[in-house]
């Protein structure tokens, strides 16, 4: 193995190390959760176990789904953390007023009361004082009502949280992560969220080393760009060494069904874009459409627990198509029974999508809320009830072992060099592994350690290890279309995963600045995420690389190396540029849980990740589509409704209500800029219905490609079986399908 590659090994294993020690400490330093709440008379507020019961509650009828805790949730309702801090402080900061002292005394001791620490580690016991005890069971009471009587303008169903009782448990959890957030942290002079979200009434302000950590992350950015571009600038150049589109040619029988998977996607995407649109328009409806009352049928939670899940599904089916194609492909080898095991494979996956998607929405219309195992897990792109998630892994399981068996053949060609087909499979086998990290925590879980297992899943699973897996299919057909010697592909490939992971592994801390963790995890996060974009750089290369590739090719390659021209805007744009507004911790700090988040989130989910799904499944099915069936004008009029309506979808909407609700948290607070005094003023209103011509042109260009895809799915299913074309056996001998370039 070369030198290179150990490097990669030893980058993964460093970043991995860190990525233990990191969550270790997570786990020491999270905030406590009291045992008892008690007034200084003795008098107790809350009782042992009632603040997980809270929690429990809340997650169970899909929480984060119905506004967020510390900034991470929907954003639509309130961010429960900031508005019980407000409310709780605004109400002490009165009842020391009534007690006849100046305004000016009044506010230093409310910043006083909240500020110290009177949590006792040998009894479990939070003790208050008189005026902050009052203050707690008004503001208890206050927000128990809403979770029980609901609220429209925060499309909050009546009845979401069915009792008072359960009402006041969940009031009980928010108010917990309000103390957590105004507490200073035992020998800090911060609190355990590193003083978010800001707010006056109990001193909450940005900590110093927030700015620090920002300036050197900033500084390493630069740095690496300027390394990076040294670097690609003193490579030599590469003309394609022979470049030979692979001829369509008839499927064998587990390539056809791989083609049924590809319609099976494009099905989700159509019903995923239907709920984006039903999530959007409650912001200015509440639970509405046009007049009819969905609180009961389509609550928020649910359409956008649907919006959310379909996304991973329906890209992860892609990716997961992609494998299963290549497998025959690569190794010119059609496994006995293969096809019953990649059509029984997709009759299981769509069980498990129906599942999993009725399971959370009968969970939030309270029918299985109490049901962990069937219902609504509660977190953020793992809403799917536990029974779904284990079923979805062992599905990827079998994902595995089905490409594995169909490689075989090829794998023996590479003897025991590292080579492309290996890396494959060590991607491959990564997939299923590392989605395994959601079974690390249940709703019983300490949320901060939750958080913290939680974007293994969604940061180290869809942004690290599927990117791998996509990098390296790309790299693969690349060299097999003559684009590309396999050693040249080999350099491009070890330098991008030493890039990618070695900065995104570490690079996870930066979604949990201020969800509980110590300082240190804010200094890592920060550092590191920013050198995520580094490599972006020289995205320009790529994506000319990419279009001169599409066009050297011709016979219909072109669409595919387009859309993997949009993957390669899209991620400077939406992961490195909008990376930005989450990155730094002084520009998160203030913009955390409002809407600058989904300018990142849409354009590098969908643009990142949905196109490179798209640009997948057309070279698949390329290779197995007849030329009949190869309508490239429905790929034409989607490539450009997609990449201009998310656009405008942007430009028009997230990024100006991002914006001005960053403007409101700097002026007044995380809670007034997710008020309904904010979210529902006449502007935001505006700017949510400005997504309608974006909406209108992605929908357009979505439409497209769902009918191309089909039309192409047909065409492919149609055509005779590749084992009808040649002799009936199992095995075909000689070269592999693809012949590689060697140097």
């Amino acid at each position: 193995m070369k030198a290179r590659w150990w490097l990669v090994l030893l980058v993964l294993l460093a970043g991995f190390g860190v990525l233990g020690l990191g969550g270790r400490q997570i786990a020491q330093n999270a905030p406590p959760i009291p045992q008892r709440v008690v007034a200084e008379d003795g008098t107790q507020l809350v009782g042992p176990g009632q603040i997980l019961e809270g929690q429990v509650s809340y997650l169970g009828h899909g929480g984060q789904h119905i506004g967020s805790i510390w900034g991470h949730g929907a954003y639509l309702a309130p961010d429960w953390s900031a508005k019980a801090l407000h409310q709780w402080a605004a109400h002490t900061l009165d009842g020391v007023k009534a007690q006849g002292v100046s305004m000016a005394d009044a506010k230093a001791s409310t910043v006083s009361v909240f500020q110290n620490n009177r949590y006792e580690s040998s009894t479990g016991t939070l003790t208050l004082g008189a005026a902050q005890a009052a203050a707690y069971l008004k503001t208890r009471a206050e927000l128990a009502k809403i979770a029980v009587e609901g609220d429209k303008d925060a499309a909050i169903p009546a009845r979401w949280i069915p009792t008072a009782q359960e009402g006041e448990r969940v009031a009980d959890f928010w108010l917990w992560t309000a103390w957590s957030a105004a507490a200073r942290r035992p020998g800090a002079d911060h609190s355990y969220t590193q003083n978010w979200p800001q707010e006056p009434l109990v001193g909450n302000t940005i900590t110093p080393i927030s700015h620090l950590w920002s300036i050197l992350s900033i500084i390493l950015l630069i740095l690496g760009v300027g390394l990076m571009v040294w670097h690609h600038a003193t490579q030599p150049a590469e003309e394609f060494p022979d470049p030979k589109p692979i001829p369509p040619a008839p499927a064998t029988p587990s390539q056809r069904w791989s083609a049924i998977y590809f319609a099976v996607a494009m099905a989700l995407f159509l019903v995923q874009i239907g709920m984006g649109v039903m999530t959007a328009h409650d912001a200015v409806e509440g639970n509405g459409l046009y007049g009819l009352d969905l609180s009961h049928i389509l609550p928020y939670a649910a359409s956008r627990t649907w919006h959310l899940q379909l996304a991973v599904f329906w890209i992860a089916t892609c990716w997961l198509a992609t494998g299963l194609y290549l497998g025959p492909k690569l190794s010119a080898k059609e496994p006995k029974g293969q096809w019953l095991g990649v059509a029984g494979l997709l009759a299981a996956l769509v069980v498990v999508v129906v599942g999993a998607l009725a399971g959370a929405h009968q969970a939030i219309v309270g029918k299985l809320s109490g049901s962990f195992m069937l219902g609504h897990q509660g977190y953020e792109y793992v809403e799917l009830g536990r029974l779904w998630q284990i079923l979805l892994t062992l599905g990827m399981v079998i994902w595995l072992v089905l490409v594995l068996r169909s490689l075989l053949p090829a794998l023996k060609g590479e003897k025991g060099r590292l080579g492309l087909l290996k890396l494959f499979v060590l991607s491959a086998i990564a997939i299923p592994l590392f989605y395994s990290a959601g079974f690390m925590y249940t709703r019983e879980t300490h949320i901060a350690m939750a958080e913290y297992w939680r974007w293994w899943v969604v940061h180290l699973w869809v942004e690290g290890f599927f990117e791998v897996f996509a990098t390296v299919a790309i790299a693969l057909l690349s060299t097999r279309m003559g684009l590309l010697r396999e050693s040249t592909a080999l350099r491009a490939v070890s330098l991008s995963m030493g890039l990618f992971l070695g900065s995104g592994v570490i690079g996870t801390f930066h979604h949990l600045y201020y969800t509980g963790s110590p300082a240190s995890i804010a200094a890592l996060g920060s550092v590191f995420s920013a050198l995520e974009i580094v490599p972006l750089t020289i995205v320009g290369f790529e994506i000319a690389m990419s279009l001169k590739a599409g066009r050297a090719l011709g016979s219909g390659y072109e669409w595919p190396f387009k859309f993997f021209a949009a993957v390669c805007f899209w991620n400077l744009l939406g992961a490195g540029v909008f990376g930005m507004l989450i990155n730094p911790p002084s520009v998160l700090y203030f913009g955390q849980g409002l809407n600058t988040t989904p300018i990142h989130s849409h354009a590098a989910l969908f643009g990142v990740y949905g196109f490179l799904a798209i640009s997948l499944m057309l070279f698949a099915l390329r290779g197995m589509t007849p030329d009949k069936a190869w309508d490239e004008k429905w790929l034409k009029w989607g490539f450009w409704g997609l990449n201009l309506g998310l656009v405008l979808m942007l430009a028009l909407s997230l990024i100006p209500s991002g914006f001005y609700q960053v403007a409101q948290s700097l002026e007044h607070g995380t809670w007034y800029a997710r008020s309904a005094e904010v979210v529902q003023s006449p502007l935001m209103r505006a700017f949510t219905w400005l997504r309608m011509p974006g909406d209108t042109l992605f929908g357009l260009g979505a439409l497209a490609v769902i009918i191309f895809t089909f039309k192409a799915v047909i065409g492919a299913w149609n055509w005779r079986t590749a084992e009808e074309t040649r002799p009936a056996r199992e095995e075909v001998d000689g070269a592999p399908a693809f012949a590689l370039n060697e140097d």
